[in-house]
């Protein structure tokens, strides 16, 4: 556990943080290094499509051994000043895939920006309803689960009959009185 603390707080560090603060250095400096602009904008693009697929390949990828370790040195690769591997990445692999399909990638994107409200109302809609619905089931689940003498089953009940609600009244109960000799004070023949 404490390994995999390290690698994360480690990735962090040499994969976010410095990156970033190197970027931040580029921009900053005066015109004519347009170089250094290029090489970090080709580091946080192959970062994010690292994220990506981080993402949607999360449950497979977890099962490779030191794979965080190996995403780590990867990332230290990309901007190591000796190896500067971001170079290398992006003119072999990145550059010729987003190249091949940059002009699918901008329809669907044009499509999804002139489409975006109407998504968001849909899925908010859908959401909604689906969570109104889930929450419905959770409630009939419990009360189904309860037993059928205990004060819960009674409580979530939804009859109306207002003699099936709960009382919670304690049948040790004596006005006045208190609780540890409550048998023994009880008046006899139902006097209360």
């Amino acid at each position: 556990m404490s390994v995999e603390l390290l690698t994360k707080f480690l990735t962090i560090l040499f994969g976010y943080a410095m990156p970033a603060l190197e970027c931040f250095k580029a921009v900053e400096q005066r015109t004519g290094r347009t170089d250094q602009l290029r090489f970090w904008c080709q580091y946080w693009i192959i970062l994010v499509m690292l994220v990506i697929f981080d993402e949607i390949a999360g449950a497979l990828v977890s099962k490779i051994p030191m794979y965080y370790e190996l995403r780590l040195a990867f990332l230290v690769y990309l901007w190591y000043p000796q190896t500067r591997g971001t170079d290398i990445v992006y003119e072999t692999f990145v550059r010729p895939l987003v190249m091949q399909y940059e002009p699918n990638i901008e329809e669907r994107l044009r499509y999804l920006r002139a489409n975006a409200g109407d998504l968001i109302v849909f899925y908010l809609k859908n959401f909604t309803d689906r969570g109104y619905e889930i929450f419905l089931r959770v409630l009939d689940y419990v009360r189904s689960q309860a037993t059928s003498g205990s004060k819960t089953r009674r409580f979530f009940s939804f009859r109306g009959d207002r003699a099936e609600r709960p009382t919670f009244v304690d049948d040790d109960y004596v006005p006045g009185g208190d609780r540890r000799g409550a048998a023994r004070r009880r008046p006899r023949g139902g006097d209360y």
